[in-house]
């Protein structure tokens, strides 16, 4: 994937203090192409979409809003929570703007725990973007799988 300048001007939005006191690359370095290329070739690995996952994504935090920022269980292996933080964040790709909701998603056979925002959830579903390396909103993709125990769509 090439780096266009429309890339470029998202890049420079996604630095810290610009949209989020954090920025989206973390200690990433990679150009904002080759992010994306790189995280879209380990979902395909996966044998997986972007779609999926933020599906699946979305699917437990609709499960966890019931919990009213309680754990939910959600059978057969997550426990949920939704923590409300106020305000909202623009998408730095400039196409929409999100409440600051984290979803807190722990996999109760594996123990691990992810946090995602609903920003985090778009940023996958419509760019592919999972973040830089680094960033304290970064899911890999085979992370965010495991955990949420997406796996691939059977013949």
């Amino acid at each position: 994937m090439k780096q266009t300048p429309e890339m470029d001007s998202v890049q420079a939005e996604m630095a810290p203090g610009r949209i989020s006191a954090a920025g989206f690359l973390g200690a990433d370095q990679r150009r904002l192409a080759d992010i994306l290329s790189d995280d879209d070739a380990a979902v395909r690995r996966l044998g997986l979409t972007h779609q999926g996952i933020a599906d699946r994504m979305r699917e437990l935090r609709e499960a966890g809003k019931s919990g009213l920022g309680e754990e939910v269980d959600v059978p057969p292996d997550h426990v949920v929570r939704i923590a409300g933080v106020r305000g909202k964040i623009p998408c730095p790709f400039h196409d929409g703007v999100f409440e600051k909701v984290n979803t807190i998603v722990r996999n109760v056979k594996s123990g691990r725990e992810i946090v995602f925002t609903d920003l985090s959830v778009h940023m996958i579903e419509a760019h592919g973007f999972y973040e830089g390396r680094g960033s304290p909103f970064r899911n890999d993709p085979a992370v965010l799988a495991e955990v949420l125990g997406v796996r691939p769509a059977g013949p």
